[in-house]
């Protein structure tokens, strides 16, 4: 899927909207569904819905999570310089 496609189908998905951890992998592009695992255990990942054994992740805490760990470089910030 190209950066366009995935980029359109984000902003499409609902923030309501409750995603697999496959999903998750598809949609925003995270390496592996086993970094989700390992993020939920160490408390270090986005918030999870989880209903007994199962787990999802709501669409809108996923991209607060995301905005959260934005790294901004010193180029980045503009108008300062």
């Amino acid at each position: 899927m190209d950066t366009i496609a995935i980029s359109t189908l984000t902003d499409e998905i609902s923030g309501e909207r409750l995603l697999t951890r496959a999903e998750v992998e598809e949609v925003f592009g995270f390496p592996t569904k086993r970094y989700l695992e390992i993020a939920a255990m160490s408390n270090d990942g986005p918030p999870i819905v989880r209903f007994g054994r199962t787990v999802r992740y709501k669409v809108s805490d996923l991209r607060g999570w995301i905005a959260a760990h934005r790294v901004e470089r010193e180029g980045d910030r503009g108008g300062d310089e």
